[in-house]
C-alpha cells in the first residue's frame, strides 16, 4: 500500500474526531467515557468486545506526568510467546488528546519472539494513552495510562532545522549481543514534522512531514511492521525484540518510508550470542 493511500480517509477522520472533541476529557478514573475514544473505538473495532488487559497479556508503561510532552517515553510489553496459540498479532497505540489519536499500528510476527516495543511519543493534552492488543484468537485486550502532558504536537522542533535536513533519513540499527529474544534498537534521523507548530519567523505552518512506515526483517522474515503518525516524536526511535534462534550469523534489516515517499534502509549483521547459541 502506498503512502498516499495510507494518508487517506482514516487519518482525516481521526483528525476530525480530535478537532470536534474540544476539552471533553473524562476524569482519570473513567477511561471508557472519553469522548474521543467513544468515537474512535467503533471506527477501529466495531462492536467487538475489548477486555481489560492483565499483566500476562499486555502491559503499557508511560509516566503519569511527562517531563517533556514532545518526547514522552512509552513501552508495550507482553509475556506471551510469539510461537504460542495466544500470540499478540497487532497492537494499536491511541493517544486520546492528540490531533491524530491513532499514533501507531504495530504488527508483530512470530520472529519477534515477544510483542515488546519502546518508543517516544508526543502528547498534546492531558488524557489517556491506550494500547489495544489483538491476539491470534481474535480477542482484544486494552491497557491504559493517564498521562499529564500538554503541547507536544504543537511544540517547535527541538533540533536545528538545517542540521535536521542534512541528516534526514540517516538510520541506524543496534543489536544487543546477549539474551533471547535479542533486543535491538532502530534510530531514525527525521524531523517528524506535525505541521502544527508555527514558524515563529514566517508565522506560517510548515508542511507535515513524518515517518509513515517501518518494516524490520531478520533473515528475510518479518519481525515488526508499523504504520505510524506524527504522534511519534522527532527522530523516531524503536526498541524491539527479535528471535535469533537457530545459531549462526544472520542479518537484521530495516526499511523506513516517510510521507513524501522517501525510503531509507539500514542493515546490520547479527553474530551469534555471547553464550554461543
Amino acid at each position: 500500500m502506498g503512502v498516499a493511500t495510507m494518508l487517506g480517509p482514516l487519518l482525516w477522520i481521526l483528525l476530525s474526531f480530535a478537532a470536534g472533541s474540544g476539552s471533553a476529557y473524562a476524569a482519570p478514573d473513567d477511561a471508557e467515557a472519553n469522548a474521543v475514544w467513544q468515537r474512535l473505538r467503533p471506527a477501529l473495532f466495531g462492536a467487538r468486545p475489548i477486555a481489560a488487559a492483565d499483566e500476562g497479556t499486555l502491559v503499557l508503561e508511560a509516566p503519569a506526568r511527562a517531563e517533556d510532552a514532545a518526547i514522552v517515553p512509552l513501552s508495550v510489553r507482553s509475556r506471551l510467546d510469539q510461537t504460542s496459540a495466544r500470540r499478540v498479532k497487532t497492537v494499536w497505540l491511541v493517544i486520546d488528546g492528540n490531533p491524530s489519536p491513532l499514533a501507531a499500528t504495530l504488527h508483530f510476527a512470530p520472529a519477534s519472539g515477544r510483542a515488546d516495543v519502546e518508543t517516544r511519543v508526543r502528547v498534546e493534552q492531558y488524557g489517556y494513552v491506550r494500547a489495544i492488543a489483538e491476539l491470534e484468537d481474535g480477542s482484544l485486550h486494552m491497557a491504559t495510562r493517564f498521562v499529564k502532558a500538554s503541547g507536544g504536537c504543537s511544540a517547535p522542533a527541538g533540533k536545528d532545522p538545517v542540521a535536521a535536513a542534512a541528516n534526514l533519513g540517516r538510520i541506524r540499527l543496534k543489536v544487543d549481543d546477549a539474551g533471547e529474544p535479542r533486543r535491538a534498537q532502530l534510530m531514525i534521523s527525521h524531523p517528524n514534522t506535525s505541521g502544527l507548530a508555527m514558524d515563529q519567523i514566517t508565522r506560517l505552518y510548515p508542511k507535515a512531514h513524518f515517518v509513515r512506515q517501518v518494516t524490520v526483517r531478520y533473515r528475510g522474515q518479518p519481525v515488526l511492521e508499523a504504520d505510524v503518525d506524527f504522534s511519534i516524536s522527532e527522530n523516531p526511535s524503536f526498541r524491539f525484540l527479535f528471535s535469533s534462534e537457530g545459531g549462526g550469523n544472520g542479518e537484521l534489516a530495516a526499511e523506513v518510508v516517510d510521507t513524501e515517499g522517501r525510503t531509507f534502509e539500514s542493515r546490520v549483521p547479527v553474530a551469534p550470542r555471547r553464550d554461543g547459541v
